[in-house]
């Protein structure tokens, strides 16, 4: 455990994290594989370029004139055929980019709470289950509220658990849009990726004696991030960190100092818990 500001942040894992070294780790390898394809290439290319000449001076040195002159056209044939370098990669690859901004969005909100909040409060970052991940969860003297964070650059649209994004350019033409899903093979919206293993948590505190309600919010933390019309939405959905403040303010029961013990207890076994399965 550690101090952010006032906060108090415990860290259970790293999964954004991990993700983008395992992806920058397969663009490496996927460099010295193009790297080593070149090689060989050049190795074959340069034995060709050999055998042209060789053919080509053995013709002069005969006196094998018309041979001679084919064999010289034959030398320029081949040697337009040197191969390409692989390319000089020095940008990002498209999941390398979205990760890191997907990590830069978390930290934002980490930073935003931790001034927001005082030290009577816990964010818990990474906690897992077998139904996913929740990005952060906050712990606190009036309620517990599970974050997913999303960097979005455009204005986000949801009718129930159904997402969607629209970018516009500064004349207000729609440029681009797209569904707003995760990576998976069942492709959540960020709602369904946040309540389902949120419901599972609350399921295990609930069981465990701590029933308290867990608020729902998707935070949308990309200074360019708009809300559009949101129909039937199962999660709040936010671009402040205000509005996490003001929505927890609202909670009509304060949770007192020995029942968050014990729900911060909870929530660290039962990630340890899932760590160990996985």
């Amino acid at each position: 455990m550690r101090e952010f500001a006032a906060v108090r942040i415990v860290q259970l894992s790293d999964h954004p994290g991990d993700m983008l070294r395992q992806a920058r780790q397969r663009d490496n390898k996927q460099r010295l594989r193009e790297t080593a394809q070149h090689d060989y290439a050049v190795k074959k290319y340069s034995a060709e370029v050999r055998k042209a000449e060789a053919a080509r001076d053995q013709a002069r040195a005969e006196h094998r004139w018309l041979a001679w002159l084919r064999a010289i056209f034959a030398v320029r044939r081949v040697r337009r055929l040197a191969p390409a370098p692989p390319a000089a990669t020095t940008v990002a690859s498209d999941e390398e980019s979205k990760l890191t901004a997907g990590i830069e969005g978390e930290r934002v909100a980490t930073a935003s709470l931790g001034r927001a909040l005082g030290d009577d409060w816990v964010l818990f970052r990474g906690y897992r289950n077998r139904l996913g991940e929740i990005d952060h969860l906050l712990v606190g003297p009036t309620g517990l509220v599970a974050i997913e964070v999303k960097n979005i650059n455009g204005t986000v649209y949801c009718d129930g658990d159904e997402w969607r994004v629209r970018k516009f350019d500064k004349y207000g033409n729609l440029v681009e849009q797209y569904a707003l899903v995760d990576r998976g093979k069942r492709q959540r919206s960020p709602s369904v990726q946040l309540n389902e293993p949120a419901d599972l948590l609350e399921d295990f505190l609930r069981s465990r004696g701590a029933d308290v309600a867990l608020l729902r919010v998707v935070l949308l933390t990309h200074q360019r991030s708009r809300i559009g019309d949101c129909h039937r939405a199962t999660v709040n959905v936010f671009t402040r960190t205000s509005d996490i403040v003001k929505l927890l303010g609202k909670v009509p029961q304060p949770i007192d100092e020995a029942r968050r013990a014990k729900i911060q207890e909870l929530i660290a076994a039962d990630h340890r818990h899932h760590a160990r399965r996985r």
